[in-house]
């Protein structure tokens, strides 16, 4: 393979929970691949498989990647975490009971693996697509994984239940989130040990992102429709940011009532999810500590938020797709028989020369 014709990758889901693969091909295409079911119990498909979506061409349905059959009563599993790479041309998903790299020319599994009969939560995989950082599902634990094989190289242990996992764009870091634990860890992604805290948050932490310049993390925590704000070298918060209209005791009926955070790729607005009120909340990024700029109401309850690439869309778990300039809801994901597609487990692929 010739250099023009090598990967290359924009690691965007460490900033807008996002992330951006170009693989070589004759002519520029941008997909939006969604990974199902998610933990809505509402999907009649159980079955664990892709959908993909043409980004250019109106986010029209493409094709199914059909992954494992569905399986019934306590075997059921779910979709918790995507990821990908370049490096390697490959996509990483996790379920609730396995790990699976797939071939993003042939859409074939390349390997697949469980750890302790379960798996995974919301995975990332290092910059140079050699490390997996896997937060063990339903263990206070994360795995550390080769890549290539999905063979299992360390684990690190956490207080709480691991949830959300991003790496650092230099990759010489992780940052762990988990639920029932106030603190971000940062982990020595060469020696793989905890070697920073951040926090107390107020609360366990819910989804989290990070600033580009990797200061400041902004995270949601229960009870909160909002964020608070973390510094990144001293440990300590420095802000608590609430949404318009948040309702503490309304709040307090939902476990992270704010499941979703991203920055808009120029970093000019962070979008935050409202479960309450089913809306993302719009925050102008452009001053410090971020302030209300606009509300978008959804028809269901949001569970994540990124972006595309180029900026021009918001995603949204409930399947709308939103211009981000205007803040109006454009379409709804829908697959082959016209049904709304949920997920919180999506990631925009391009194909370019």
């Amino acid at each position: 393979m010739t250099a023009k014709n090598q990967l290359h990758m924009v690691f965007f889901a460490l900033f807008a929970s996002f992330a951006f693969i170009v693989v070589a091909e004759p002519q520029e295409q941008h997909y939006l691949y969604v990974a199902l079911p998610g933990s809505d119990d509402a999907d009649p498909d159980r079955s664990i498989r892709i959908l993909v979506f043409d980004i250019t061409n109106a986010h029209r349905f493409v094709r199914r990647i059909p992954l494992w059959p569905a399986a019934g009563g306590e075997d059921a599993e779910a979709v918790r975490g995507t990821a990908a790479s370049a490096r390697t041309g490959r996509l990483y998903i996790s379920t609730t009971k396995r790990l699976a790299a797939i071939d993003l020319k042939t859409d074939k599994i390349v390997w697949e693996r469980s750890y302790e009969n379960h798996c995974c939560d919301r995975l990332a995989v290092s910059p140079d697509g050699q490390t997996i950082y896997a937060p063990a599902f339903g263990r206070a634990k994360w795995y550390v994984i080769h890549a290539a094989t999905g063979e299992l190289r360390a684990t690190i242990g956490v207080t709480g239940w691991p949830r959300e996992t991003m790496y650092s764009r230099d990759g010489k870091h992780a940052y762990l989130a988990a639920w029932e634990s106030p603190v971000l860890s940062v982990s020595d992604a060469s020696s793989h040990e905890i070697v920073k805290t951040v926090g107390p948050f107020s609360a366990s932490l819910c989804p989290f992102t990070l600033n580009a310049k990797e200061t400041l993390a902004f995270a949601n925590v229960d009870g909160l429709v909002g964020f608070e704000v973390g510094d990144l070298q001293t440990g300590l918060i420095l802000d608590r940011v609430e949404a318009e209209g948040y309702d503490k005791d309304a709040a307090a009926k939902y476990e992270c009532p704010s499941h979703g955070i991203a920055f808009t790729p120029d970093e000019r607005e962070l979008w935050v999810v409202d479960g309450v009120r089913n809306r993302l909340q719009v925050f102008d990024a452009g001053v410090y500590p971020p302030v209300a700029r606009a509300a978008i109401q959804l028809r269901d309850q949001p569970r994540w938020i990124a972006f595309s690439t180029d900026g021009a869309y918001a995603y949204a778990s409930t399947g709308d797709v939103i211009d981000a300039a205007t803040k109006k809801i454009m379409s709804v994901l829908e697959d082959s028989a016209g049904a709304r597609v949920k997920s919180e487990n999506f990631l925009e692929i391009d194909f370019a020369n």
